[in-house]
């Protein structure tokens, strides 16, 4: 589904990304985990052509992504709140949503009835509260949800779980692992938290000052090998 080769980026002549080659799988679940730096985010950001490579490319489908659009329709993406249009209310931003996918406001809010226990009565029935005067928290569930309705193909999520009460992620890995079982969206996510990332996906790789040190098809052993190669001992 999605194909990287000699894939490079440099920031102040320091090196940032530099992968030499990379097949993502229609249907996998892939996780990403790196420390701070790592270069989980340029890596997302040169998938979704937000940045220039300095080399290589990014092939969605069969499209290469920095000379076509095409492969916009069936992706969606949540990396941060920039992402979301924060002076609009939740609704408003959904029903703009559906309107690029196509959906009419009834199908909008038709499918944002699968995330009432997700949204904690927190966010839909707020009617008047813009979306910048939410917690980070409930803008990032506002986000996350504005890329299911839209029932992509592939789906990129950059530390999901951040800002989430407890609840709320537990919650969040079921709608994941829902998603995943009943499409054949490909789904990318980053996280530091090994344990989600180990529960959620079924390939992880690791990444270490831009470069892939590890690609693992996920399997009893492998939070272990995770924590073992995060651990200072």
């Amino acid at each position: 589904m999605i194909k990287i080769e000699k894939l490079r980026k440099t920031y102040n002549r320091k090196t940032v990304l530099n992968i030499d080659h990379l097949r993502i799988y229609e249907g996998e679940f892939l996780g990403i985990v790196g420390n701070n730096g790592a270069g989980k985010t340029t890596l997302f950001r040169l998938i979704l052509d937000l940045i220039n490579a300095d080399e290589g490319i990014v092939i969605s489908g069969n499209e290469i992504v920095s000379r076509s659009e095409k492969w916009k329709n069936y992706t969606a993406s949540y990396l941060d709140d920039s992402f979301l249009i924060d002076f609009l209310t939740p609704v408003e931003f959904y029903y703009f949503i559906g309107e690029i996918y196509d959906l009419n406001n009834q199908e909008v809010l038709d499918k944002l009835n699968l995330f009432q226990v997700f949204f904690n009565n927190e966010i839909l029935d707020q009617k008047k509260k813009l979306i910048r005067d939410f917690s980070k928290g409930n803008k990032q569930k506002i986000g996350i949800a504005s890329c299911l309705i839209t029932d992509p193909l592939v789906l990129i999520l950059d530390e999901p779980f951040n800002h989430l009460d407890p609840t709320s992620q537990i919650v969040l890995k079921k709608i994941l692992k829902d998603f995943s079982t009943k499409t054949k969206c490909t789904i990318l996510i980053s996280s530091h938290d090994l344990n989600h990332i180990a529960e959620l996906c079924s390939r992880i790789i690791i990444l270490e000052n831009g470069n892939i040190t590890q690609d693992l098809q996920n399997d009893i052993t492998t939070l272990n090998i995770l924590q073992k190669y995060f651990s200072l001992d």
